[in-house]
């Protein structure tokens, strides 16, 4: 046997010593790492949540009440703005090209274009739409973020506007939609900017949910984006609608817990953090 065996032996056995208490040591200092990113909620977040909860029943029904239905208008046309431009979109991005966008109150949008791969440019405006919803839902829970995105929504917006520039309907709803987000940039310092830009979200992840249940449950039309691509594709257009359903809530639920291990500031941080990007004066109302 070789001089060095009995040290090679010392060598081996500390070896596994060190791999059999590694986890013991590595453990407690983990858990402890653990429990501090773990995701509790405080109370600014409580309140959002609590917000967020509030604007889900409210959209639901008045989204299904008679008459009062046609005050989510001015945000169902921006929510359908959204679905369009997930359409437009993903048709540029697969080689099509747009020509036009238009947006109506009574039949939703359409978006006419050439070219462009159909497997993709289809739910797009569904599962686009449900995207956007959920990154605006976990920008709502932050004034900044709430502020970086009215900047990329307005961007969005002039795009839609360029391709939409013939109907004056898109005009007026993308005009309008502008002018809430450059409004509210003055109240409170973009506190409220927050509460608008997280029910525009959250409206916008539950559309297709919403959509697709009115159209293919209840009133089983045929000419919806699910049922040209069942067509096209196979399979029924009332699985393809709870599919892009299901994947819509699993977007709003990411958004709602990202934005929750984000964004743990309290209100009076949030206004502090808004004042050092793109500082406005508080908007005071006299009477």
């Amino acid at each position: 046997m070789p001089p060095t065996a009995p040290h090679s032996s010392l060598a081996i056995l500390a070896k596994r010593a060190l791999v059999a208490a590694g986890p013991a040591l590595v453990q407690p200092h983990l858990e402890h790492q653990l429990s501090r990113r773990g995701l509790s909620v405080n109370k600014t977040q409580s309140i959002t949540l609590g917000v967020i909860a509030a604007y889900v029943v409210i959209i639901a029904l008045l989204w299904n009440l008679p008459y009062v239905r046609w005050s989510l208008w001015p945000f169902k046309m921006l929510v359908i703005a959204f679905h369009e431009f997930s359409h437009a979109l993903a048709a540029c991005c697969t080689g099509g090209r747009v020509e036009s966008i238009s947006l109506d109150p009574h039949e939703g949008g359409v978006t006419h274009m050439r070219g462009g791969r159909q497997a993709i440019t289809l739910p797009a405006g569904y599962l686009g739409s449900s995207l956007i919803g959920a990154l605006l839902t976990f920008c709502g829970f932050n004034i900044v973020a709430s502020k970086v995105a009215s900047i990329v929504l307005g961007v969005c917006f002039l795009l839609t506007l360029w391709w939409a520039r013939k109907d004056w309907l898109t005009i007026v709803t993308v005009v309008l939609a502008v002018g809430l987000l450059v409004g509210c940039w003055f109240i409170e310092r973009g506190a409220a900017l927050r509460f608008v830009v997280l029910f525009i979200g959250v409206m916008s992840s539950l559309y297709s949910v919403w959509d697709i249940c009115d159209d293919l449950i209840l009133r089983k039309v045929h000419s919806s984006d699910a049922s040209v691509f069942a067509q096209r594709y196979g399979g029924s257009s009332q699985c393809w609608g709870v599919i892009w359903s299901l994947i819509s809530v699993v977007f709003m639920v990411g958004g709602i817990l990202a934005g929750l291990a984000a964004f743990r500031q309290d209100f009076k941080q949030m206004e502090q953090d808004s004042e050092g990007f793109i500082p406005t004066v508080r908007m005071v109302l006299k009477g």
